[in-house]
């Protein structure tokens, strides 16, 4: 009985359990506003200390492949690390990871400027968290982006076409990531519009032309877009390594003879090894008479053009289809920021509208807004005009200009600098701030380097008589891989320093160091110092101790 009893108690006991409910386990707060002030504290003095002494570690980073595994563990935690751990990390092993774009003393590529409102408003874009695909998702973000565009034309004085509130709705400015994303979004445009004219089976006779410096976003838009025929013209170093309009006109010619369509034009303000300027007017008179899109790919050089002295660089522009430039280069708006502007928006929406039923909304069906998800490739879309609207809002116009006037001379002065000793060379005009010099042929010539170089080639004998009787250096003036081994010896010896960075570039054969002014901190203090290393790591190579 008494077993039975406790039987009885043990069932009702396990049925009571299975009956109450799990227990819940504390969910976290992701957004807590007290630990999210705390923690924003804690970033905002991570990064001003950064800032403060981002001048003294090594510009490149001088890590090794893989280096980062061994530093971190092989698997995600499971519980909560505090933030102070977290920056601990970043500071001791991310951070020597680093490249240092904000650096002063960082002359590569072509600049990442960042300031204090662009970063501002990035951290409000991130923050607000908004996807402004469409108006009704975020008419504040579509709205001000339009807005925003139309002040920055009106400053670089772009034709009335390319303005949304002057074109009668008809042209108007989107900001996507990279200029990347701008080449392959108008030449999608642009390989659209003639495939609606002469059939989508044709596609394999179309036709796009750049030069051999057009940037290689430009191939790889063509690549994605399905077209084969890309023709890169060569220039010349007479004509500034420029795209020339007849050069142009014969190539189109050619391939219209052979039975293909031109289709698109991408020209180039500030190409990315020489900052060369095509002449877009002369280029866009050629392409209209063959209804070829012309895209002006403006990335670097785009954001000078807002100073009047510069503007005569994108003259000819109101024969263009499509303008772009990276605020996030040379305009102190974080990455990523570029802006594009076309004069017939519909070209754009035609080939990149998407229009599924979750998206259907009243103000989209009005056709009385703009939804930027179909001027571009992706649906998503951060709140970026934030950016660019604080960047303006904070500087000014003036400011901005003083502010990229004082990187051109800048490179006023380092050309001076370069062209007062006599072992250098200027190797193409200076345009904006980016100067490309090497050490000239006949300075190596009558270095030390030359006898070592040959020395240490076994190639001794075959010189040495020569060399003595000072008959060499003629020959070596036309020795094209011995002074680009130099160069670029010298460049590796600067950039493993530790203490600068610049890249390089070539043009018809010779290699060329790039000494690119334009980051946020660079004062002419920062360009003097690193002109003296320059000089200082050429006399090691010239004299044959490296």
């Amino acid at each position: 009985m008494e077993m039975n009893t406790l039987n009885n108690n043990n069932n009702h006991h396990h049925q009571s359990d299975s009956s109450s409910p799990p227990q819940r386990k504390r969910v976290m707060n992701p957004v807590d506003p007290e630990e999210f002030r705390k923690q924003g504290h804690m970033i905002i003095d991570f990064l001003a200390d950064y800032y403060t002494k981002v001048s003294n570690f090594p510009v490149r980073s001088q890590v090794e492949p893989n280096y980062l595994r061994k530093h971190l563990p092989d698997s995600a935690p499971l519980v909560p690390e505090p933030i102070e751990s977290i920056l601990e990390d970043v500071q001791e092993h991310i951070i020597p990871g680093i490249t240092h774009w904000m650096s002063p003393n960082y002359y590569a590529y072509f600049p990442s400027s960042g300031s204090v409102a662009g970063f501002m408003g990035e951290m409000l874009s991130s923050g607000l968290n908004v996807v402004g695909f469409n108006w009704i998702s975020s008419p504040a973000a579509t709205e001000l982006e339009t807005i925003v565009m139309d002040w920055l034309g009106e400053v670089l004085k772009l034709p009335q076409q390319f303005l949304y509130k002057r074109s009668n709705n008809n042209g108007g400015g989107v900001l996507l990531g990279t200029t990347c994303e701008a080449v392959l979004c108008t030449l999608v445009a642009a390989r659209d519009k003639k495939l609606s004219q002469i059939g989508r089976d044709n596609i394999g006779k179309l036709v796009v032309y750049g030069s051999d410096q057009t940037h290689s976003s430009f191939g790889k838009a063509a690549q994605i877009a399905g077209i084969q025929n890309v023709r890169a013209i060569k220039t010349k170093r007479s004509n500034s390594f420029a795209l020339k309009a007849d050069s142009l006109l014969s190539t189109i010619h050619s391939d219209v003879k052979n039975g293909l369509i031109p289709i698109y034009l991408c020209a180039t303000v500030g190409t990315t090894a020489t900052t060369s300027i095509d002449p877009l007017m002369e280029l866009c008179d050629v392409a209209k008479e063959y209804e070829i899109w012309v895209h002006v790919d403006a990335a670097y050089a785009g954001s000078a053009c807002i100073c009047p002295e510069f503007r005569s660089c994108i003259d000819g522009i109101e024969g263009a289809n499509s303008f772009s430039f990276n605020a996030h280069k040379w305009f102190l708006t974080n990455l990523a920021c570029c802006c594009l502007w076309v004069k017939d928006h519909n070209a754009l929406t035609k080939s990149l509208s998407t229009n599924p039923e979750f998206l259907r909304n009243k103000a989209s069906e009005s056709k009385q807004v703009i939804d930027y998800k179909d001027w571009q490739i992706t649906l998503s879309r951060k709140f970026n005009a934030l950016k660019l609207w604080l960047v303006l809002r904070s500087y000014g116009v003036e400011n901005l200009r003083n502010f990229l006037r004082s990187h051109v001379n800048m490179a006023m002065t380092f050309e001076g600098l370069v062209k007062l000793d006599k072992r250098f060379e200027i190797v193409v005009p200076r345009k904006f701030s980016l100067v490309c010099f090497r050490v000239s042929p006949s300075t190596i010539a009558r270095s030390n380097y030359y006898y070592y170089y040959h020395d240490n080639n076994n190639n001794k004998n075959n010189y040495d008589d020569n060399y003595h009787n000072g008959h060499g250096y003629g020959k070596l003036v036309n020795d094209d891989y011995l002074v680009n081994e130099l160069n670029r010896k010298l460049l590796e010896s600067i950039n493993n320093s530790g203490k600068v960075y610049m890249t390089h570039g070539e043009v018809e054969g010779a290699f060329m160091i790039r000494f690119a002014i334009g980051a946020t901190l660079t004062e002419e203090h920062h360009v003097i110092m690193a002109w003296k290393l320059i000089q200082e790591h050429a006399d090691s190579l010239l004299l044959g101790s490296s």
